[in-house]
C-alpha cells in the first residue's frame, strides 16, 4: 500500500460525502443526496483500489466504476431539474 496524499485526501472526502448523502436522505427523504452519496462512494472505491496498489491491473474496471459514478451524479442533477 502506497501513501499518496492527494489520493488519500480524495478517498477521505468521498467517504465524508457518502456519509452526508446517506444522512441527508434519512433526514429529508429526498433521494437526490443518496444518489450523489453513492456516486462518491464509488469514487471512494476507485481511490481505495489505487491506494492499495490494485489500480494498474484493474484499469477497465475502474473506468466502469467512475463512469457509473458520473452517470449517477448526472441522474441526480436531472432529478433536481425535472422537479421544476
Amino acid at each position: 500500500m502506497t501513501w499518496d496524499p492527494v489520493t488519500t485526501t480524495n478517498f477521505v472526502l468521498c467517504i465524508v460525502i457518502l456519509a452526508l448523502g446517506k444522512w441527508a436522505y434519512v433526514k429529508k427523504k429526498n433521494d437526490v443526496p443518496l444518489y450523489i452519496g453513492i456516486a462518491f462512494g464509488l469514487f471512494a472505491v476507485s481511490h481505495l483500489m489505487t491506494l492499495l496498489g490494485l489500480a494498474a491491473g484493474l484499469t477497465v474496471f475502474l473506468i466502469i466504476i467512475r463512469i457509473i459514478a458520473y452517470l449517477l451524479v448526472v441522474f441526480a442533477l436531472y432529478r433536481i431539474l425535472a422537479k421544476k
